[in-house]
């Protein structure tokens, strides 16, 4: 690739001066980096059964990054597609100066290499969207290419060329969108010329993802809650995805894991979801009979992505991919009609329908048939790669072209001439010889034998390259090894003959391979929804449901109980527009990020439709789900640690709208108190004038007397118990983890704390003395008048009411008990009782 690079012209002159071996496109700002990788066109490869947990293993997919210039910066383009899947995902959006849209989205691509323009890195002119990436992204490797292949109109051109009939309707999409269509031009000129290959006319599936449609999770949130990665062991399974994921295809885990980083904000997709979940835990029949058949799928998508390449040059190695992956295609198109009479025909749930409806489809069989014209019918895709290369030679039926029969008769003749052989090798030396076959070695010798049954301890002179493990000896000779050589020979001819008649194939069926994009979409999805019914199975989840209020009760955290191998203990949660901003506080180690972390994680498991760890659950659709969570165990100073939670919190601020929901955990412990609790006031207000769910949790207590001036702020705690030393002369703190309304009454933990330990009983006293001192000036400016307790009671009768009049499915004489209650509530809340009016 880098000896063509100055003949395609596609890198920067400035970029080339930085090339070297292995690194394509590497610019100046990026040398001595880690991450760059020599590219192999990938033309070779073939489809894998790889299992779902190591389908994100390989980073796979490259990404053009374009952003406009002068009155239009901000604007940023992106197109995006994986090697293994034949599928271009397009974005173009607005975004800020923090670029967190950006970074978002390339952080949930996960992407093997970057592509922008080279007048992104000029030197001394470098763009603020260029450093951001890089700093983001040091383990990825950087290509810069001229600008002029990032060209809108060469983009269309490649889209009307490119794209399947089918996805037709993405040309009114993006005809306007300049940006995304200049990416898609550079990306898919880059991909052509490092994979050595072409795209197949109409071949590729093209859609727009705009942000509108997906909520944003931000990659920070993200690290916070452990969605898909563990912070503190990366190879962990204790994460989100590790909690709901039982997937058994490659497909059915990149969805899945799509899903958690960018959950759904459309409520009747989610429930549309959410049938599906609830007829796989009431059908068990339909449950394992689908199981059972998706998990004999392979990687559709990758199977895809290489059916679809036409390459630019026939070699050994892309003959026997073609051929493999015909193989894998027969076999994914035997799997449709199991998969219709599973159960699917008999469901209820509508999108289990419109999937059986979907398989309906007649290019299946028709393209199963033209195989099975040309196919060995007993073909198929097997484990092990000697009988693999055996279905391989034997694929295409006989007679269809003399010289290929010619060809395998004599590979057989080979073949049964090398077991010969070796069987009268182990009758000359009286030795347990056995044929073996490995895709590096071809065929060998093996044997059992302990060292003191050989002559001097050593087998015969003949032999070469032994290896030996334990009491297994590996080995060849001379004769063998001429023969794996003729072996080769032979099957090279097989392979070409073979991949001519199956080329011949591919272009009949070309026409009608487009129905596979449907086949993929429906495995990888059912894969998904039945690993969320699977992890309902497993403990005892419930059905959400979508109103304008976050309600729990007695949820608890997912990730824990699958460390904790018990269910951890339940707490409620509830939030509505009324009451949307909650302030939590309690002892260190009491439960509150642990708490904030599980409204979170199961704000993101309903909104992908999955059931959540509750007994109940009612959940608002959130558009952006923002974390910022302290760390006790953090071991930056004092002032990193502030100004890495002043970024985090101006980005919240910037960010958040009404439909979000916020978690914020220990702001402002980096500075001193004083100016700790003037940020965390001011950042309340702030978020107080939102709509937004918010929960903020805290050690400064003064701020729990904000509820005097908003009426929509709740106080929560968690309680703790003290209990006495058997000696009875120490106490120490009992943890319950239970939320209580309220603020803790626990105000002086850190004194508690240095009361255990080896300080000085006078320095304590004096520090108690202070403390109290302090606390009774500060509490005498948040006294309460009665008029505010009375204008805070008629504030949450007027949002209990607006709630009942939008949510209420209570008979008559039940909303006339409920309607009393909260009469009753709001008289005992008053500060002066009110006249039992009727008219009130």
């Amino acid at each position: 690739c880098v000896e063509n690079a100055n003949t395609l012209n596609l890198t920067s002159s400035s970029s080339m001066r930085g090339l070297n071996s292995t690194c394509i496109g590497k610019t100046p700002l990026s040398s001595g980096r880690s991450g760059c990788r020599s590219h192999t066109p990938l033309m070779g490869y073939s489809v894998t059964s790889s299992s779902a947990v190591s389908a994100h293993t390989v980073a796979s997919v490259i990404v053009a990054v374009v952003e406009g210039r002068g009155l239009a910066r901000g604007e940023v383009g992106m197109a995006s597609i994986d090697l293994k899947n034949p599928e271009i995902i397009l974005s173009q959006f607005a975004d800020n100066t923090t670029y967190a849209k950006v970074i978002t989205k390339l952080k949930i691509l996960t992407p093997l290499e970057i592509i922008m323009s080279n007048t992104a890195c000029d030197a001394g002119n470098t763009t603020k969207l260029f450093s951001l990436i890089m700093e983001h992204f040091k383990n990825v490797t950087f290509t810069t290419v001229q600008r002029k292949y990032f060209n809108e109109t060469k983009g269309l051109e490649y889209i009307e060329q490119l794209c399947a009939s089918e996805f037709s309707t993405i040309f009114m999409e993006v005809q306007s969108k300049y940006y995304c269509l200049a990416a898609a031009a550079a990306l898919l000129k880059y991909v052509e010329f490092i994979q050595n290959a072409v795209y197949a006319p109409k071949s590729l599936k093209v859609r727009f993802q705009g942000s509108e449609k997906t909520a944003m999770i931000d990659s920070s949130s993200a690290q916070n809650l452990e969605l898909v990665i563990n912070n503190r062991d990366s190879r962990n399974g204790h994460t989100l995805l590790g909690v709901l994921n039982y997937t058994k295809t490659p497909g059915g885990s990149r969805r899945l894991r799509s899903n958690i980083l960018e959950p759904l904000v459309d409520a009747e997709t989610i429930n549309t979801r959410l049938d599906c979940v609830q007829e796989l835990l009431q059908d068990e029949e339909l449950f394992f009979g689908l199981q059972a058949v998706i998990s004999k799928f392979l990687d559709t998508e990758q199977l895809l992505s290489v059916l679809v390449q036409i390459p630019k040059q026939d070699t050994v190695k892309t003959a026997e991919s073609k051929i493999t992956n015909l193989i894998y295609l027969k076999h994914t198109l035997e799997l449709v009609e199991p998969l219709k009479v599973s159960g699917l025909c008999f469901c209820n749930a509508q999108l289990l329908k419109a999937y059986y409806n979907s398989l309906e489809d007649t290019r299946f069989g028709i393209i199963l048939e033209k195989i099975t014209t040309v196919i060995n019918d007993d073909t198929r895709y097997t484990k092990g790669c000697l009988s693999m290369r055996t279905q391989k030679c034997y694929a295409v039926k006989p007679n269809i072209n003399e010289f290929l029969d010619i060809a395998r008769r004599t590979y057989t003749e080979i073949v049964d001439d090398i077991a010969g052989m070796i069987a009268q090798l182990a009758e000359k030396y009286s030795l347990p010889m056995k044929t073996s076959f490995s895709s590096a070695r071809g065929f060998f010798i093996q044997m059992n034998a302990d060292c003191s049954t050989l002559p001097n301890g050593q087998l015969p002179s003949e032999f070469t390259k032994i290896t030996k493990m334990k009491n297994t000896y590996s080995f060849t000779s001379a004769d063998l090894i001429k023969m794996n050589e003729r072996c080769q020979e032979s099957l090279r001819e097989i392979y070409h003959m073979t991949y001519l008649i199956v080329c011949k194939l591919l272009n009949e069926i070309y026409e009608h391979i487009h129905c596979l994009y449907k086949l993929s979409d429906i495995v990888s999805m059912l894969d998904m929804l039945l690993s969320f019914a699977h992890a309902c199975t497993l403990s005892d989840y419930v059905r959400p449901e979508f109103t304008d209020t976050l309600a729990i009760k007695q949820g608890w955290h997912p990730i824990l109980e699958k460390i904790a191998m018990e269910k951890p203990v339940s707490n409620n949660t509830y939030l509505t527009e009324g009451n949307n901003f909650v302030i939590i506080t309690g002892p260190n180690m009491s439960g509150k990020s642990t708490y904030l972390k599980q409204i979170a994680l199961c704000q993101i498991m309903a909104q992908i439709g999955s059931y959540v760890p509750a007994e109940y659950c009612s959940f608002r659709i959130a558009e952006q789900i923002f974390t910022r969570i302290g760390m006790d165990d953090d071991i930056e100073t004092n002032a990193s640690t502030f100004m890495k939670e002043m970024k985090e919190i101006t980005y919240i601020l910037q960010n958040a709208n009404d439909k979000s929901l916020i978690i914020i955990d220990e702001l402002g412990r980096g500075t001193s108190a004083e100016e700790g609790i003037g940020i965390c006031y001011a950042a309340c207000e702030y978020l107080l004038n939102l709509k937004a769910f918010t929960l903020f949790a805290t050690h400064f207590l003064e701020l729990c007397h904000i509820d005097a001036l908003y009426p929509n702020v709740e106080n929560y705690h968690f309680e703790v118990q003290h209990v006495r030393s058997s000696a009875g002369n120490k106490e120490k703190i009992a943890y319950t983890y239970t939320l209580s309304k309220g603020y803790t009454e626990e105000k002086n933990y850190g004194l508690k704390a240095a009361e255990v330990s080896s300080l000085p009983s006078s320095i304590i006293l004096d520090a108690k003395e202070i403390t109290n001192h302090i606390a009774k000036q500060i509490l005498h400016g948040h006294k309460s008048t009665p008029e505010m307790m009375k204008q805070r009671a008629a504030y949450q009768l007027a949002m209990r009411l607006v709630q009942t009049a939008r949510n209420s499915r209570l008979d008559p004489d039940s909303l006339r008990v409920y309607l009393k209650a909260l009469k009753r509530k709001y008289e005992t809340s008053c500060s002066t009782p009110v006249k039992n009016d009727e008219h009130e």
